[in-house]
């Protein structure tokens, strides 16, 4: 994914982006400066300008001649950040409460959002975590797994990789797998295959003898691991 489509992710559109980028890399450019290095119209430069600077994401210089000056990526990109993060309180200060959810199947679709589905269940875990995945699926999830273990989480990693990883119990396979597997309080479970991008599926359940049947399949791989690691050891 280029710049200019990440900028689009902080509500740019994407001539927007265009000039933002243009300003970071020249500096300080009037409006006919601006059409002129990105082949922009006039007309749109200057309406683009207008709404960049409505976004937080430039400043205009008032002189002889109205010029125009990046805010500092780092600066614009925290100050959306804090704004979705005050409109994210906002919002669930005026949720209604939630129903008690009834037990069910929901599949979920896509690999970005198999992945934040399961960030989003590690967080909210209190107890206990078992994950079995690939190694390029645990890294995706590094920074979610470091943030349960400070909270003194207990988490069981069964993968292809020998992470080290101080709190974590991790079971190494030998070959890689595309299926991810997820239990978290033995309460949740998400399981399915993530090697087809955004065609890949998940299920994910709170279904009491689904939950049972995962765990009991991932106790059993860890005791065969166990004793194929004893057989080594032994020879």
């Amino acid at each position: 994914m280029d710049f200019i489509e990440l900028l689009v992710q902080f509500n740019l559109t994407r001539q927007e982006a265009a000039i933002y980028l243009t300003l970071l890399s020249e500096g300080e450019l009037n409006g006919y400066e601006v059409a002129k290095k990105t082949g922009i119209s006039r007309s749109n430069t200057y309406t683009s300008l207008a709404a960049l600077v409505e976004k937080g994401g430039a400043y205009v210089i008032d002189s002889t001649i109205i010029k125009y000056t990046p805010v500092p990526f780092e600066e614009f990109s925290n100050n959306k950040i804090r704004k979705l993060e005050k409109t994210k309180q906002d919002l669930m200060n005026s949720i209604p409460n939630k129903r008690e959810e009834k037990e069910g199947y929901i599949t979920i679709k896509g690999e970005h959002h198999i992945i934040d589905k399961m960030k989003n269940m590690i967080l909210e875990a209190k107890e206990r975590i078992y994950i079995s995945a690939s190694k390029d699926v645990i890294e995706e999830l590094f920074t979610e797994i470091e943030i349960v273990l400070k909270r003194g989480i207990k988490l069981v990693l069964i993968t292809d990789y020998s992470f080290s990883i101080d709190g974590a119990k991790v079971y190494l396979i030998e070959e890689p797998r595309q299926q991810i597997r997820l239990i978290t309080d033995s309460v949740n479970v998400l399981t399915g295959d993530i090697d087809d991008g955004e065609h890949s599926s998940c299920l994910f359940s709170k279904k009491k003898n689904l939950v049972d049947l995962l765990k009991d399949s991932l106790k059993n791989e860890i005791k065969l691991i166990e004793i194929v690691r004893e057989r080594k050891d032994l020879r």
